[in-house]
């Protein structure tokens, strides 16, 4: 799904979101320089692969934090863990640099992909604002309707705590 296609999908779902058109945006430092409705809730993604290239994970955390692979591989379980290509960015999620974000996994065919997502963006206001597949907008959604997206596409989501 490109971003067009995004916004007509969650319009279909008869959900809470907002949208928040901007600069194109390659990290978090360049984000936080634009005045965001929500800045706090804004989601960071890193999408990663374990060292035999079997089992890729998308993890998104809130944007002030920091995440060791080290100490998140040895706390769930998985083989060490790297980032994935940008060949396997746009082969698995379609999605160039940049533009990570969970909704990517709407376009993960197979279902490779294992969403592990900061249970911090189940608190407070409940909110997470991540890109539509394109970095010059974030949409802001409900956690809760962001996970029964995901669930609803297939594939498997964990909440797990994320230290600072």
């Amino acid at each position: 799904m490109k971003k067009e296609e995004v916004y007509d999908f969650i319009k279909s779902k008869n959900i809470w979101y907002e949208i928040t058109e901007h600069q194109a945006v390659y990290n978090m430092q360049e984000l936080k320089k634009i005045n965001l409705p929500y800045q706090e809730d804004d989601g960071k993604n890193l999408f990663v692969r374990d060292n035999k290239k079997r089992n890729y994970y998308l993890i998104t955390v809130k944007g002030d934090k920091r995440l060791d692979l080290k100490a998140f591989s040895d706390t769930y379980h998985t083989r060490r863990l790297s980032f994935a290509s940008e060949a396997d960015l746009l082969h698995i999620l379609n999605l160039k640099p940049g533009s990570v974000t969970p909704l990517g996994l709407l376009n993960d065919k197979d279902l490779q992909v294992t969403f592990y997502l900061d249970e911090d963006f189940l608190k407070e206001n409940g909110i997470i604002g991540v890109h539509p597949n394109d970095n010059t907008a974030t949409v802001w959604l409900k956690t809760l309707d962001l996970i029964a997206l995901i669930q609803e596409h297939g594939n498997l989501v964990k909440i797990v705590k994320i230290e600072k």
